[in-house]
Formats: C-alpha cells, structure tokens, sequence
C-alpha cells in the first residue's frame, strides 16, 4: 500500500473558488466506509482534496467518546469539512440536521440532500429547493446534491444557491455518467457556476470523463473507501482530475465520422494506385 502524495499540476490561475473562497483541489472525498480510520487518513493524505464530506446522521447517532475521535481524526487532516445532510427525507430534518452540522462542526458550509426514493436514492427535488431557501436565509452555503435536471438547477439557483452538485448516476452505483447529454447541457446552461460532480463515480476514468466536459470538480467516496486500495484509488482519482481538467482546457478533438490519417501523404516515394480494395 503506497502513501505517495497525488501528482498535482497547479496552475494560480485555474484555481476553483465557491463561494468566494479559494479550494486546494478539485476533488471532494466523503469519510465514510473506510475499512479503518487508519486507512481513511492515509486515503486523505493520498488524495489531497478540498474538502471532506461528514455525515451528521452517522456522526451523531455514535457514543459521545466515538463521536470526537472522529471529530479528532479528521480535524487532525487539516482538510476543510463539508458536513451532509445523507439519510434525510424532508425539508424539515435537512434543516433540522443542517443546524446542528453547524454548531458541532462550525461551518455554514453544507452539503444539502433530501431523498425522495430509498432505492435509487435520487434527490427530493421540490423538498431540496425548499430547504435550500431556508438554509440561505438563514446565512448557510448550500451544496445541494440533486439531478441534472435544469430547471432544477434554476430553482436552486433563485434559491440562493451558488453551487449545484449534480449526480452523474445513483449513489454507490459505479456506474458513471449514465446522462453525459444533459450533463453537458447543464454545464452549457450555467457556464458561471460552479458545477461538482457527485454520486455514481465508481472510476478515475469517470472522473476524468466529468472534467472534460467541463465541470468544476468530483465529489466521491465509495469508489475510495471500498477498492481493495484505497489509499492508491485516492491517489488515481487525484490524478484523473487533474488531467480531465488540462485536458479540458487544452481543448479536446471533435469526434469525426470518417477517418483522418496523421502522417500526410504528400512526400511519400510512391504510392500505388492499383492496390486491390
């Protein structure tokens, strides 16, 4: 198992900024999963991300004594945390829940979810709106987990969120991005805001294929926590980041319907004519 530190290509002015405030990174890590916390700090350290993602519901649901050796643990990172709303059904529990991330964790940052289906885990997204005004007026910065759905995004938008986290596939699915269409769409749609990946990442090659559509960054945990690895997956999704988005900005070729050689024809000795087809 390696400890290597993620290959990191800076650039000052590329540099992702929410709410006004500078990130380290253009990867999101969640905390949970992890076969020890042993192997969740050292997948931190490999990764390097901007922000941690806490699970409130999981967090205070612990003993007190559990509780605060994790609040140790990941406080010890450095990292800056990003407590959720995960497991909340209603406008009324994220709020409740979003209160409280605030006053253990003291942050107006949070990552906003209110689910509306079990299985698929899809976001409510008449109740997330709702929350999300809530939460805004009450001076909270939002990052709402929702579809791609653009009027959706319009809603949180006016709601007062200035960054949406749209989901590439169902949580924990691994399934990558199932919508690239309307994906693109929505980047097209708000080429200002910044626009986090989040949820069915289950490959640095997923992760790559979301920044080269020009998305700002890549929430993931599962895809982490679970690999035999972790620690080495933390560090190839650093990467993978990181060359979707040089790549993105280096300009990728257009797709084409018809072949295209590389090396020019014009110069060779001969060319034959009369080659059998």
């Amino acid at each position: 198992m390696t400890t290597k530190p993620a290959f990191n290509i800076r650039d000052d002015d590329d540099i992702l900024a929410v709410y006004g405030e500078p990130l380290a990174s253009r990867l999101f890590l969640g905390t949970a999963l992890y076969p020890s916390p042993e192997i969740m700090r050292l997948a931190i350290k490999s990764a390097s991300p901007a922000l941690l993602t806490v699970s409130l519901r999981r967090e205070t649901s612990r003993d007190a004594k559990a509780g605060q050796r994790f609040w140790d643990l990941v406080k010890a990172t450095g990292v800056r945390l990003l407590p959720n709303t995960a497991g909340c059904h209603t406008p009324r529990e994220a709020i409740a829940t979003a209160q409280m991330g605030r006053e253990l964790f003291d942050t107006d940052w949070v990552k906003l979810e209110v689910i509306a289906n079990d299985d698929t885990l899809q976001p409510d997204v008449f109740g997330l709106a709702e929350a999300a005004g809530v939460l805004s007026r009450e001076g909270f910065k939002v990052f709402p987990y929702c579809t791609e759905d653009l009027s959706v995004a319009e809603r949180l938008l006016s709601a007062g969120c200035e960054v949406l986290m749209p989901w590439a596939s169902p949580i924990g699915t691994a399934r990558g991005l199932i919508n690239p269409y309307a994906l693109r769409s929505l980047r097209a749609h708000f080429p200002e805001t910044p626009l986090i990946v989040d949820a069915g990442i289950g490959a640095p090659s997923h992760a790559a294929q979301a920044m080269e559509l020009g998305f700002d960054g890549v929430l993931l945990n599962t895809a982490v926590a679970k690999a035999n690895d972790p620690v080495s997956m933390a560090a190839a999704f650093s990467r993978a980041i990181e060359a979707g988005r040089l790549g993105y900005r280096a300009g990728l070729m257009p797709p084409r319907d018809m072949a295209s050689p590389s090396t020019p024809l014009a110069g060779l000795a001969f060319r034959d004519t009369n080659h059998a087809s």
